[in-house]
């Protein structure tokens, strides 16, 4: 089965041809676009060797027709090898060679691609070292990720693997401390010291942990809601648990 696939939109394509533009095969424009945003990916396709062309907005929207929802192309695709994600092999094997302290983020069943792509971003963003996550029940990575992420689907190691659990037993061997999301926790994320090697693991959208992942979790924490909600997207939970340890990491290296 081939791992190419249509991308679309102006930061997702320009990621490409920036970061990995072999993997980039063709690229297409909206016939009437020619803004100084698809005039520099004209000239990154000329400076990698990559063939574009230019068709009607039709021609685009067709590559998506049977997408459950319309993709927002903003005028411009590609077709392009996505990236796979590692095994579980693969990430003991990055732990075991960071020279930093690990950050890694755990979702466990997050299988919306927006929320998928906002976490990969979120955590690129944060620079955390890598994203886990199993490898049934989960969302692809795919055009709707790599829009949502800008590019951070191409740079931030993505692990799939086929049993959480033990996986999370091999990192806490590696030394990472887990620390589980849940609203029912008694200790905030402010309250535990995440300047340790250190994997924060979000639940599925509405469900949660479940109950195997939460019992490996070393802690359990959670983020205190003031407000009339009882819990915040999955994405928005990721970056405010990630920055909360950048910002502890920062304050331990001032000393």
């Amino acid at each position: 089965m081939s791992d190419l696939e249509w991308i679309y939109g102006i930061h997702a394509v320009e990621n490409a041809l920036t970061q990995q533009p072999e993997r980039v095969k063709e690229v297409r424009f909206q016939e009437g676009r020619d803004d100084k945003k698809n005039q520099r990916l004209v000239q990154l396709c000329k400076a990698n060797k990559v063939r574009y062309s230019v068709v009607p907005r039709k021609e685009l929207d067709q590559l998506f027709s049977k997408n459950k929802e319309r993709a927002v192309h903003q005028g411009v695709v590609a077709y392009t090898t996505m990236n796979k994600a590692g095994s579980e092999a693969d990430l003991h094997t990055l732990v075991a060679g960071l020279d930093e302290t690990p950050l890694i983020i755990i979702l466990d069943g997050v299988t919306d691609p927006h929320n998928l792509g906002a976490c990969l971003r979120s955590a690129d963003a944060a620079g955390a070292h890598a994203v886990v996550m199993p490898k049934d029940n989960s969302a692809p990575l795919n055009a709707t990720v790599s829009k949502v992420a800008c590019g951070a689907a191409e740079s931030i190691p993505v692990y799939a693997v086929t049993n959480l659990a033990r996986t999370m037993k091999k990192l806490q061997d590696q030394g990472v401390w887990i620390f589980g999301t849940a609203g029912e926790a008694t200790q905030t994320i402010y309250e535990q010291d995440l300047s340790i090697p250190t994997a924060i693991v979000m639940g599925a959208e509405g469900d949660g942990m479940r109950r195997l992942t939460r019992e490996q979790c070393d802690y359990l924490v959670k983020l205190p809601m003031a407000g009339v909600v009882s819990s915040l997207n999955v994405s928005v939970a990721t970056g405010v648990c990630l920055y909360e340890a950048v910002r502890q990491r920062a304050v331990k290296a001032k000393g």
